[in-house]
């Protein structure tokens, strides 16, 4: 049996808003809130220009403090876009970059030298 049409609409209506709730969770979110008063840390180490691990999403609450933890395996400089923050690299050493995420958007942190894309860092 059939369903009407009103009910075929009201199903895809439906469909679409669980769409669209779902794709609004975000790439690497999880169903917790966000603690805005804790600082969201990113630990990556590079080795042979890849870094680990794999870039992906990383997000922020306006306000929300940064930390950014680097280990390369050659010097280089890390970099937030948009933010103008970074710091040096020495060879086989930590650095680290902190800041407060006070701008909107979508930034990506990389190297300099180098260019590996380390991760996109989403403030909202």
């Amino acid at each position: 049996m059939m369903p009407s049409v009103g009910r075929r609409r009201a199903l895809a209506v439906l469909t679409g808003v669980v769409l669209l709730a779902v794709a609004g969770t975000g790439c690497g979110s999880t169903d917790e809130p966000v603690d805005a008063s804790a600082p969201v840390e990113v630990a990556i180490t590079i080795t042979e220009g890849r870094a680990e691990p794999q870039p992906g999403r990383v997000d922020a609450k306006k306000g929300q403090s940064v930390r950014i933890t680097v280990t390369s395996d050659v010097p280089d400089r890390v970099h937030v876009h948009g933010y103008d923050v970074g710091a040096e690299l020495p060879a086989g050493q930590p650095a680290t970059v902190e800041f407060v995420a006070d701008m909107d958007g979508l930034f990506e942190v990389e190297t300099h030298e180098s260019s590996v894309l380390l991760f996109q860092l989403l403030v909202r």
